[in-house]
């Protein structure tokens, strides 16, 4: 493999500046033409390629950005790539996709590769891990050093940097109020652990929407699954010992579980077992029968979350001035067949 030509070696090859150099192969009007084409045949027969990490190094725009995930499986973290991709795209930034498999170490790994000269900034959903142990050292020393930071869905009030929200708590309440004007009257909740800022969120909502109901809240209809792929024998004792008849789970591969378990035990569903989950994705239309469900609008998610980092990235008075923005996005509730 022949060895990359750097602008140092063309600019002797030539006796010309650097400066110089790098004006001509951006076919700058300062360069005479003569000395443009010259430079640009000679940079073009010997492959050279501008070395954006020495550039951002020097001009600190990489025209890229990083973005960092729990995981990608999940339609909504999906789409919310998609959003950001075409948002970005429009504005001439590439991205890099990093997922942190829900590690609190691995987002730390991430976010440091990417930091050192790789990226111009961050939009990132935090790991269960990094909720877990409360620690956003890595974010901070990323902000501190100038690189701005969008945090989405899953972020955190110790760090101060734009974010973008869904209403988690309304669409939680959208959800079981619905269930309890169908008539349902045990409404089960599946969700994730209390150290989830989304947890946190959607149980708020629940509990509200079954006091303005009238319905009483039951702690041992509650299921707070630490893993996403754990053991489901916790939901069949809800819905056969407890006799939960509607579920509202917070995400659609629980709200799906769920209703296997009922098909399973001779349950209807919705007939007996009212069923809505979250994130209106492609599990939740290809179920049977078809899943009620909050969409959580990822796309739109990632659109704002990159307008409001390549703002800051071309307006550097406002990274300075402009304090950190908080846009929240509102649910929609998707009535389909399992409820």
């Amino acid at each position: 493999m022949k060895k990359k030509i750097t602008l140092k070696e063309i600019s002797k090859r030539f006796n010309v500046s650097i400066s110089t150099v790098s004006k001509a192969l951006k076919d700058s009007p300062e360069i005479s033409e003569k000395t443009r084409k010259m430079i640009q045949a000679f940079a073009k027969e010997h492959n050279y390629k501008p070395n954006n990490i020495a550039l951002s190094l020097k001009n600190q725009k990489t025209k890229n950005i990083g973005i960092i995930l729990p995981e990608i499986v999940h339609y909504f973290f999906s789409s919310v790539i998609t959003g950001i991709e075409r948002y970005a795209t429009e504005k001439g930034y590439n991205v890099i996709v990093c997922i942190s498999n829900e590690s609190f170490d691995k987002e730390v790994i991430n976010m440091e590769m990417l930091a050192n000269g790789s990226i111009d900034g961050f939009i990132m959903s935090l790991s269960r891990g990094t909720e877990r142990k409360q620690d956003f050292h890595h974010i901070k020393e990323v902000i501190n050093q100038g690189m701005p930071v969008v945090l989405i869905d899953r972020v955190t009030d110790e760090v101060e940097c734009d974010k973008v929200i869904i209403d988690d708590f309304h669409g939680a309440y959208s959800a079981v109020s619905y269930l309890a004007e169908q008539g349902r009257k045990r409404i089960a909740l599946i969700t994730m652990p209390d150290y989830m800022s989304v947890g946190r969120l959607r149980m708020e909502g629940y509990k509200k929407a079954l006091e303005d109901a009238g319905l009483e809240y039951d702690p041992e209809l509650v299921l707070r699954m630490e893993d996403f792929y754990e053991n489901f024998e916790a939901i069949e004792k809800v819905i056969k010992e407890r006799k939960a008849d509607a579920v509202f789970a917070v995400t659609e591969f629980f709200a799906v579980s769920a209703m296997k378990m009922a098909q399973k035990e001779g349950i209807k569903v919705p007939e007996e077992l009212s069923v809505i989950g979250f994130t209106d994705g492609i599990i939740s239309i290809s179920s049977s029968p078809s899943l009620t469900t909050v969409s959580q609008h990822g796309e739109e998610i990632g659109e704002k979350a990159a307008h409001l980092l390549i703002e800051r990235l071309e307006n550097e008075n406002m990274a300075e001035q402009k304090p950190p923005q908080k846009e929240v996005v509102k649910t929609t509730l998707v009535k389909r067949d399992s409820a």
